[in-house]
């Protein structure tokens, strides 16, 4: 498929009227309960989750059978053995030692009756700073984007439309969403937000905003759901498969919600605010496939979403869910470059650089407006509508094998 919105989006359950209800401890932020609208979960999301919850309960059980192991040694009068100890007799081993394995033992003791309270404490605060920060969007303040909170709540079954905040993003562009309590909230970074007006791109905009409701209709920002998962997060691999699982879900979410903000979603992520007219985001698909090797796979374990090429891949071919751990084999078209996995001897010289510079062009695949990225004023571009053909246009021919091999230096 060549298009990103050749697969109709899933019918979410959602639109399945219910009443709404109050939020609650275990009816969840959806009318769908605890686990969300399962059509939409990455098959790894729950999994890994499992795990997370199974990590937690382990450590628990060690820490109640640490309390009981004082209690009865205390009661037993066996405890005396072990006196000298936090007595501070032993030269290494005593209190007066902070590195000591007693000292150690007492402190994570302690941290973990703390972790709950710390986490429950970082929330409130977070969600103060934006109510404190940040420009609060409402039907008189930013109504437009507002609607976008409103309609994604709404088609995913929120019991209550997230808190929205627009946050001074200082030339980041960045998006999240959390909650303290029953409140959820979402904030959308202002060099992120202004894509959303009539002359730029509101579908990506609309897409990321419906990603972020998607976390929360999905559970991810739910207290309990981070605190059976806070030890899992800090274990290398685990923790970031994890993430990368939820990001998935999320873009499912964005996905089913509004289709024709994927590929602005991923030309702007990966070329920013002004380049991502310019961005071919079948081009970066294509890459994840031809991208290859052991440090692509090590790159993509060590981060906590998927990176741009596969996230990219993955929702331009909606038959499979998002790569976790290998790469994608399939692309679409050919590449006028060999894949930076190559062996260097296939790269081109600086005179047949230039010979594929102008085969290119006489090909057709080169646009005749300057890729040097748009901006909102100072200069007549083509109506908004006319971004989304300069980012799904045709790169290049057609692939005549789709697949790519795994052969070292192959693309």
């Amino acid at each position: 498929m060549t298009e990103f919105e050749s697969h109709d989006p899933p019918t979410l359950k959602s639109e399945h009227k219910k009443p709404a209800g109050k939020p609650g401890l275990f009816n969840g932020s959806t009318r769908h309960g605890l686990l969300g609208d399962l059509s939409l979960r990455h098959p790894w999301d729950i999994p890994l989750f499992a795990v997370g919850v199974l990590i937690t309960c382990l450590l628990l059980v060690a820490w109640v059978g640490a309390v009981v192991f004082i209690i009865y040694m205390a009661a037993t009068g066996k405890w005396s053995s072990i006196q000298p100890a936090f007595e501070g007799e032993s030269a290494d081993g005593g209190l007066s030692n902070p590195y000591s394995p007693i000292s150690i033992g007492i402190q994570l003791f302690v941290a973990f009756m703390l972790i709950p309270w710390v986490l429950w404490i970082a929330r409130a605060l977070m969600y103060a700073q934006l109510r404190a920060s940040g420009v609060r969007m409402s039907p008189t303040q930013f109504p437009e984007g507002y609607r976008m909170v409103a309609e994604a709540a709404e088609q995913f079954g929120m019991r209550r439309v997230p808190d929205a905040y627009v946050l001074s993003g200082n030339g980041m562009i960045n998006a999240f969403a959390a909650g303290h309590g029953y409140r959820r909230f979402v904030c959308v970074y202002s060099d992120l937000f202004e894509v959303g007006g009539k002359v730029r791109d509101p579908e990506a905009l609309r897409f990321v905003i419906a990603h972020e409701v998607g976390h929360h209709a999905a559970g991810h920002t739910s207290y309990f759901r981070l605190l059976f998962s806070n030890f899992m997060m800090r274990i290398p691999i685990l923790g970031k498969a994890l993430s990368r699982a939820q990001e998935y879900t999320a873009d499912n979410y964005g996905y089913a919600h509004v289709p024709e903000g994927a590929p602005g979603t991923m030309a702007l992520l990966s070329g920013g605010k002004y380049l991502n007219a310019h961005v071919n985001v079948h081009e970066l698909a294509d890459r994840a496939a031809t991208e290859k090797g052991l440090w692509i796979h090590l790159v993509n374990l060590s981060v906590t979403h998927p990176v741009i090429t596969w996230r990219a891949h993955a929702l331009r071919d909606r038959s499979k869910p998002g790569r976790m751990w290998l790469r994608p084999k399939n692309r679409i078209f050919e590449s006028y470059l060999p894949a930076g996995s190559t062996f260097s001897g296939k790269y081109p010289t600086p005179e047949e650089a230039l010979a594929l510079l102008d085969r290119a062009r006489a090909e057709g695949h080169v646009i005749g407006e300057e890729q040097f990225g748009r901006f909102p004023f100072g200069q007549s571009y083509p109506e908004p509508q006319q971004m989304r053909p300069l980012q799904v246009r045709q790169p290049s021919a057609e692939a005549a094998n789709p697949l790519v091999s795994r052969k070292p230096g192959a693309h």
